[in-house]
């Protein structure tokens, strides 16, 4: 599908700079392995395979923000991956990354520090502008290519992700090419499927959900919507849920914000989304359930859908020639509230259909709770840049890559 060059392309023996993501959760300082390390160990492992020199570029976090920390554990994680050793060097483009650079023999590989450290790297830019930054015009000389395998930054117009492709010749790595592939052709083969074609949506963001819906509307036949999104679609339709209560800050802010357009489409489309009928709850440190028809007044914050929205939610998708998936439906990292995601993420595993599970952090369901990644056609690691693709926004650091293919 895509027109940009791949690994296929790349001749062996190089010395290639290679964009990744390996943004993590962090948890008091320390970073959580999860499935990106997976996924990104194939390219980089092949490419040191190839003899090649491999420096890695990653970043983590935003500055100001408790996960805002060094990559030096990344580079412990990743090798454990690989299965080769990963050097790490504390800077980004001065004088101890260079001459790290120039040590590499062919078959090592180097990570550098967080990018978002360099100031050159965060200020959204066209490719022109980012190219010309000290960042890219000092470490480019040092390579013969670019390979940008982080898909899940490729919604960010920044120095990493987009200034180097314009420097020197430009690759997609294998999840690059993988993602690109099948999240750019969602919609493409949701139209194209004869029979029930589903859509689970979930996350914290109503407005991430109202997109999709309106995107590929004409292209899936029922959204079967959770996460905080179910709470606010369900407010609009008169329903006591769907507002903050105790120190909860998630959800009248969004409701000010989408109302309208949410009222509008449960008047309007109802038929094509499925709601939660009942929600489970934190009660004396276990989990209860609540059905919908009982909540007189909202009183504690929900965390995940019912046994019954559950049991409504499944025989639609076992039903279904292509099921896709886009964020959580509850608080799956804390397996009291994981029913809803990995039951309904079961199913479609158990089901003879196309299917593409991703959103951010829902990947992490499978491998937190023992699913076989074999029995789903695509798992994206990606969020931001998976939502601009089901809705049909550009993705700039892709594009750039298509733009400079032979």
């Amino acid at each position: 599908m895509a027109a940009f060059n791949t690994l296929d392309d790349l001749a062996d023996g190089q010395r290639v700079l290679v964009r990744v993501d390996l943004n993590s959760p962090v948890e008091d300082g320390v970073v959580q392995d999860n499935h990106r390390f997976d996924r990104y160990a194939e390219t980089v492992r092949e490419l040191a395979d190839r003899d090649n020199k491999v420096v890695l570029m990653a970043h983590q976090g935003r500055p100001g923000r408790d996960d805002f920390v060094s990559l030096d554990q990344h580079a412990e994680i990743l090798e454990e991956y690989v299965g080769k050793e990963i050097q790490f060097v504390e800077d980004i483009y001065g004088d101890d990354a260079i001459a790290a650079i120039e040590a590499l023999e062919a078959g090592e590989i180097l990570l550098l520090e967080n990018t978002r450290m360099a100031d050159d790297e965060l200020p959204e830019k066209a490719p022109e502008e980012h190219a010309e930054s000290d960042f890219v015009q000092t470490l480019s000389p040092y390579f013969d290519a670019f390979v940008n395998d982080a898909y899940s930054a490729a919604h960010r117009a920044h120095a990493s992700t987009v200034g180097f492709a314009l420097e020197l010749p430009a690759y997609a790595g294998r999840v690059m090419e993988a993602e690109y592939e099948y999240n750019t052709g969602v919609a493409e083969r949701a139209r194209e499927t004869e029979g029930q074609v589903t859509m689970v949506l979930g996350g914290n963001k109503s407005e991430d959900v109202i997109s999709v819906v309106n995107n590929l509307g004409d292209a899936i036949d029922t959204f079967l919507i959770g996460g905080l999104p179910g709470e606010l679609f369900l407010r609009a339709e008169g329903y006591p849920v769907g507002m903050d209560v105790g120190d909860m800050d998630l959800l009248d802010d969004q409701w000010e914000e989408t109302k309208d357009t949410l009222e509008d489409l449960v008047a309007n489309r109802r038929d094509e989304f499925e709601l939660p009928t009942d929600f489970a709850y934190e009660d004396d440190g276990e989990r209860a359930e609540i059905a919908l028809e009982d909540i007189e007044e909202k009183t504690t914050g929900y965390l995940d859908i019912g046994h019954d929205t559950i049991d409504a939610y499944v025989p639609i998708i076992e039903e279904s020639e292509a099921v896709f998936v886009k964020g959580a439906v509850g608080v799956f990292e804390d397996d009291r509230f994981a029913d809803g995601t990995v039951e309904l993420i079961e199913a479609i595993g158990r089901t003879d259909c196309f299917s593409v599970v991703g959103g951010g952090d829902t990947a992490r369901t499978l491998s937190m709770y023992g699913l076989d990644e074999d029995d789903y056609d695509h798992i994206s690691i990606a969020g931001g840049a998976y939502l601009n693709a089901l809705t049909g926004q550009e993705l700039e650091a892709a594009e750039v890559l298509i733009e400079q293919a032979d």
